[in-house]
Formats: C-alpha cells, structure tokens, sequence
C-alpha cells in the first residue's frame, strides 16, 4: 500500500468541511443558555430518539477503528466478544443505577452528587481525580486517534491534525453546552451508521471465502474454543470498558436529560444494542485481516481491507466516519469536564465558585486541551492509555457502585478497598512491551512466576483491582454481623 493513499490536501479539505458543517450546526442551533443547570443537561426532556442517537454516537469513539481490532489479533474472538459487551454494558447497568439515581436526585446534574451524599468529601475527592484522569486520558486518545488517521492516509503531521480537531470542537462546545452536544450527535449517528454498514459490505465483498471460513482456514487459534486468551482477554476488555464508562459524566449527563424513565430505559436497550453490534464489527474486522495478513500492524486491521482497493471514494468516506466518530465523542468529553468543573469546582479549589464559574471551566477546558494537543502529537498508544485509565477505574469500581446497596461501607472502608484495589492492580498492570510489571520482572524476577501469570499480566491486574475491594467489603461486612 502507498505511503500516501489521499492528498494532503484533500484531506485537510475533507476534514475542515466536516469540521465547517458542525460548527455552523452548533451557531445555528445554539441559543442563549438560562442558567448553568441548563448548560449541563439541557431542558430534560430529550425523547427517545434523540437519546439513543446520543449515547450511541458519544460511546463510539474514534478509537472503535483501532482498539477492537488490534485486540483481536491477539486475545481472539473472545477479546472482541469482551469488548463489545464491555462497551454495552454500563448502558444495561445504568438501565438499573439510572433511575434509582433520577429519583434519589430528581435535579441531579452528576454522579458526584450521590457519591458526596453517600461517603462524604474525601471520597468523591478521589472520584473525581478518577472521573477527571479517565476523561483526559479518553480525550488524549481520541484525538491521537484522529491524528494516526489522517497520518496514516496522507502522511498529515499528527500535531496539526491535533491542533485542527481540537479547534473545532472548542468552537461549538463551549458555545452551546450540552444540548447542542445532543443535536450534532444525531448527525454523527447518521454518519457513523452509514459508514459501517457501507464497511460490512465492501468487506464482506472483497473475500472470497465466508468471514468465518476464511479465519477458521488461516487463523484457527484465534477462534479455537481452548485458546486460554479468547477467554482471559475478553473478560479483561469486559471488566476494564464496563467500569470505566459508568465512571463516564457524559453518560450521567443523558440520565438525568431523559423526559422520563420510560425513554431512559428504551434509549439504553436500544443504545446497548447498537454499540455491541457495531464494536463487535470493528473487532471480527481485525480477525478477518489478520487471517489475510498476518503480518499487518494489528491498529490498522479495519484500515488494511476497508482501503485495499484505495478507492478515493471510500479513503473520503473512512475519513467522514472517523471525524464523526471523533468530534461526536470529544465534544460529549469536552461537555462533561466542563460540567463537573462547575458542579464540583468548590471542592477541587475554592475559587472554582460564583457567577463567573462557567467562564473558569472555559478557561480550564482550554488550558486542558493545549495539554492534550502536546501530548497527542507525540503519538502515544491508544490502547494502552486507555486501559491504563480503565485500571484506576476498575478499582473504585466495585466500592462506588456497591455502596448502591450495601450500606455496611463508610468512606473510611471505602478509601481503603480502593487503594488497595488500585495498588495491587498497578503491581500487575504490564509495561508498554506487556512483557513484565513493577512486580512480574522489576520488584520479584520474572523466573518466580508461573507461565500464566507471565502471559496474563493485564487480565490479573484488572481481576486483583476488583477482587481486593471486593474481599475488603465482604470480610467487613462478615464481621459487623457477628458483632
């Protein structure tokens, strides 16, 4: 394949025109804000349309044309059937947490708000660094996403992709809040939608064996029902996308939005359904090219059959899906810090209060985005930042969320399960090369431990994060009882 299978310049046209279109759907749309409740969930009463088309478009990111198919080429069909289900399920969750949440806080506008009543100050302290590192790091991905992208097509350097994205999305945002986030994803939807299933298609086409002949012939391990990672893998992508995005304020954001509980429970089902069916898509695409090529690099699965044929056509209309993908999920990231910022502002800095705080979270939200230009021009690992973030997610997790139901937790049990959840699990959690961890290799030799153990480093990291809070709550739990 060339180096270059678009213009430098038309890609730079294709991608301002898209970026046109949403800013001048954002000054069209955009009307003068009441109050700061408003800039954070709107009017409440989106319906279920809009609603589905909105959580849909702001959990598929651009880095569904990555992640799903680089973790196939390793961890199997389990590792796509795990993040596909890892991406639909905070929606199934919040079908539960959603409105029990709605009618504790009927105004709600946050999480944080349940997590401060529940276990005090300190606790959502440390939630919102969580929620905040999450939501950054998911901000940095996206756009290193779109920068590898546009790079990859037309040799585009990866800051000035960056600095273009990011532009963009600041021009609209910040002007209209969160409604204005609801009405360009419906377009997004649209796009994005279309996109895959022109993608189905032309795959599909263009092989001539069955999807599933053509893996079982040249790649059978992968799909082999006694290959250990088709199992270890899909559950890691399991636990680290489903907890993490219950974490996520931009989905809080669209609870508390909906008219109702009626259309909150139908938008997540069908919401649920779309994203697994599409993540899991974009994942049989890498096993599909990994059994044409083995020797592709496994980010560029989806990109090595989608654009074989390097139909300009087809380069422009991956180019469409990728920018919907990504200003659809930047915009909702942008939105949910800038709300948090407002909600919760006092408790991060005592000056982040009064009239004035929705200019302070502007000024923020600019200052945070130059960080991520810097760091999205260096072109890290998309993956590995995200689980990274998912990790420390995967920690709180289980403290958050049970505390639900289990009121046996104080903020002193609950600072304690999560630390030592996060702790054990960063013990384990593997470097960049995967090949070892602070404990695996660094703190005890490698040769210590059983070839499992050596070879599943990021499944134990994330199974330990959990387990550790868990066993924590319990043994207190056992013990108040025979008290």
């Amino acid at each position: 394949m060339q180096n270059t299978l678009l213009s430098l310049q038309s890609s730079m046209a294709v991608t301002l025109l898209v970026g046109s279109f949403f800013i001048g759907l954002g000054y069209i749309n955009s009307k003068k804000i009441p109050n700061n409740k408003n800039y954070i969930v709107g009017d409440r009463n989106e319906d279920t349309f809009s609603l589905t088309t909105s959580l849909t478009a702001s959990a598929l990111g651009a880095w569904i044309l990555f992640g799903p198919a680089s973790a196939a080429t390793w961890g199997g069909i389990g590792a796509v059937i795990g993040y596909a289900l890892g991406t639909a399920a905070p929606m199934l969750l919040l079908f539960n947490f959603g409105p029990k949440i709605r009618k504790e806080f009927p105004n709600g506008l946050t999480l944080t708000e349940f997590i401060r009543r529940r276990f005090g100050l300190r606790i959502l302290k440390i939630s919102l660094f969580l929620i905040f590192f999450y939501m950054t790091i998911f901000l940095i991905a996206e756009v290193t996403a779109i920068a590898y992208l546009l790079n990859y097509i037309s040799q585009v350097p990866l800051w000035v992709t960056s600095a273009i994205t990011l532009i963009i999305c600041l021009l609209y945002v910040l002007r209209g809040g969160f409604k204005l986030s609801i009405i360009t994803d419906k377009y997004q939807f649209i796009f994005i939608t279309l996109m895959i299933f022109i993608s189905v298609f032309s795959i599909i086409g263009n092989i001539e064996l069955s999807s599933f002949e053509l893996i079982k012939k040249n790649s059978p391990l992968l799909i082999d029902k006694n290959y250990l990672p088709n199992y270890t893998a899909g559950l890691t992508f399991f636990i680290a996308v489903a907890a993490t995005n219950l974490f996520h304020q931009g989905n809080w954001q669209r609870v508390f939005s909906a008219k109702n509980n009626s259309i909150l429970k139908s938008s997540l089902i069908y919401s649920s359904i779309l994203v697994f069916f599409i993540v899991f898509w974009m994942g049989y695409s890498g096993l599909i090219a990994y059994s044409l090529n083995p020797e592709l690099k496994p980010d560029l699965g989806f990109f090595d059959l989608i654009l074989k044929d390097r139909s300009s056509l087809i380069i422009i209309g991956v180019l469409v899906l990728a920018l919907s993908l990504t200003l659809s999920t930047i915009d909702t990231l942008i939105n949910a810090i800038s709300s948090l910022i407002i909600v919760n502002g006092e408790q991060i800095n005592k000056s982040l209060k009064g009239k004035e705080i929705k200019k302070k979270a502007n000024l923020i939200i600019l200052l945070l985005s130059i960080l991520v230009f810097i760091l999205a021009s260096k072109g890290y690992s998309i993956l590995y930042l995200f689980l990274l973030a998912d990790l420390l997610c995967s920690a709180a997790v289980i403290t958050i969320f049970y505390g639900f139901f289990n009121k046996k937790i104080n903020s002193k049990l609950a600072i304690s399960s999560i630390f030592c959840g996060l702790i054990f699990g960063l013990l384990f959690f593997p470097s960049q090369d995967f090949q070892g961890s602070i404990l695996v290799g660094n703190l005890i030799s490698i040769d210590n431990f059983s070839v499992f153990i050596k070879t599943n480093l990021l499944f134990i990291s994330f199974l330990v994060s959990l387990f550790i809070p868990f066993l924590m709550i319990t043994i207190y739990s056992l013990r108040s009882s025979f008290k």
